[in-house]
């Protein structure tokens, strides 16, 4: 108890000050916005900001608007809309003030300089939403799903981080760590007070219940593939030999032109890579140089190398053939190569006549089903699409009010957590109930770990040093 409390001391601490960033994107904009969150907010900014009507912004009221100037040295750094809002309704639940200014480097630049002066700290990445985690607003998984909102590709993907937000990931699983601290309960209570003949549960009951948070946990980590793919995105990597389309294909997936299209076959040299929804999913759709058995040069060697890392760490490829050309035995040896893989077959240039033996192909991958695709004539590109999303799930995903596991970082939890409870089981009727009580709270500690409970600082460092500084 002494630690915690020693902990929670050193946090109230380091929250003493007042942070302050930019918290828009840089450059040109309609509004840039400075952010401040601490106690001293208002009067760090009421010491630079001059209102028009004359009222000082200590005496303004909790989510309202003041509009004025930022002055320094009786000089107009900019015209500004400043908001104040008060503890404890704001993000960090602390008092917060944003100036909005004009969307420009230099003023925003100018402002933040000021109230810096005036003794705000620059914040660090992402501790704005930190504080609002230390101060009890929102759990870690919610923390998260405020980078996941920022950084998803799709509407689906924003949907998923949105249910993170509002507490869908917490509530699951909080729920399924109060139901084993109640069982731990139960089980300290038969140990602690043995001498009043208090008996631990009933070991069908015990092994019920265990079962039960086993197979909530399952339904979770049942989820966390789509979840991942989701947050992750689906790497797909279009391979094949020189000049059979691949990089009219990636332009033609893409709806613009990103990879350079010539007639001179090894034009792709490097491997380029965009992202594009699919069926709801971001696919990370990586054009590779073609790949040739005896590489010529260094450029062409290298071109080649990276070709085939895109091909080893792709979730899925894509093998272009060149329909109005016979199968030539580069074209086998790829095809041949992609067997151990997700695969789809693309017979491009199908708007000429077709020259491939289609049955030669489905015979060397071992499986049916080949693509008829033109990527000039945008043919076949829409099932084509359909296929690679389909890899991951087939139609419309409806999760109603399901959790998703959309980070790897719960993923693991939660299967240390199984681990233990799985233990328990094992334990009932062999080892004695101090065993149980271990194996129960080490399942406890990893379902802490995932809404923040016995997160280590390590792992605060770690999630919210990816984020943006001022959010």
């Amino acid at each position: 108890m002494a630690k915690e409390l020693l902990k929670f001391q050193d946090v109230r601490g380091v929250l003493e000050d007042t942070i302050a960033a930019i918290s828009t994107p840089p450059g040109q904009g309609g509004i840039g916005i400075v952010r401040l969150s601490g106690q001293d907010s208002v009067p760090i900014v009421q010491a630079v900001f001059r209102s028009k009507s004359g009222e000082r912004l200590g005496k303004a009221l909790s989510h309202t608007l003041s509009y004025g100037h930022i002055v320094c040295e009786g000089r107009v750094i900019d015209e500004v809309l400043v908001t104040v809002m008060r503890a404890p309704r704001t993000y960090t639940r602390e008092d917060i003030v944003e100036i909005n200014c004009h969307g420009g480097i230099i003023p925003l630049k100018q402002v933040l300089e000021l109230v810096l002066a005036k003794g705000a700290r620059l914040s660090e990445p992402g501790e704005f939403t930190k504080r609002a985690f230390l101060n009890g607003r929102i759990d870690l998984t919610q923390a998260e799903a405020v980078l996941d909102i920022i950084s998803s590709k799709t509407k689906l993907s924003c949907d998923v981080a949105l249910a993170q937000l509002h507490g869908r990931i917490g509530d699951a699983v909080e729920g399924i760590a109060r139901k084993t601290s109640a069982m731990l309960a139960d089980v300290e209570a038969s140990i602690d007070f043995a001498s009043e003949e208090i008996s631990p549960p009933p070991r069908d009951e015990l092994r019920e219940a265990l079962l039960s948070l086993l197979g909530e946990i399952g339904s979770l980590q049942s989820r966390a593939d789509m979840g991942l793919m989701l947050r992750e995105g689906l790497k797909v990597s279009i391979i094949g030999r020189p000049n059979v389309g691949k990089s009219s294909l990636f332009n033609a997936l893409l709806g613009r032109d990103r990879a350079i299209v010539t007639q001179v076959p090894g034009t792709t040299t490097d491997v380029v890579e965009e992202t594009v929804e699919m069926g709801g999913i971001p696919v990370r759709v990586a054009d590779t140089a073609g790949i040739v058995r005896n590489p010529v040069g260094v450029v062409e060697k290298e071109g080649v190398q990276r070709s085939f890392q895109s091909f080893r760490q792709a979730d899925l490829l894509v093998v272009v053939i060149d329909g109005s050309e016979p199968l030539t035995e580069e074209d086998k040896r790829i095809i041949g190569d992609s067997k151990g893989k997700k695969s789809i077959a693309a017979i491009n240039k199908c708007d000429l006549p077709v020259c491939v033996d289609c049955a030669c192909v489905e015979e060397i991958r071992g499986r049916n089903g080949v693509l008829m695709v033109s990527a000039v004539e945008n043919i076949g590109l829409d099932k084509l699409r359909s296929s690679i999303a389909g890899t991951v799930w087939q139609g419309e995903i409806d999760w109603g009010e399901q959790a998703i596991v959309t980070n790897v970082r719960h993923l693991q939890a939660l299967r240390k957590a199984e681990a233990a409870l799985r233990r328990a089981l094992k334990g009932l009727g062999r080892a004695g109930e101090e065993v149980l009580c271990f194996d129960l709270r080490e399942a406890l500690e990893s379902l802490g770990t995932i809404v923040g409970k016995a997160a280590s600082e390590d792992i605060l460092e770690q999630i919210f040093s990816r984020f943006c500084v001022g959010k």
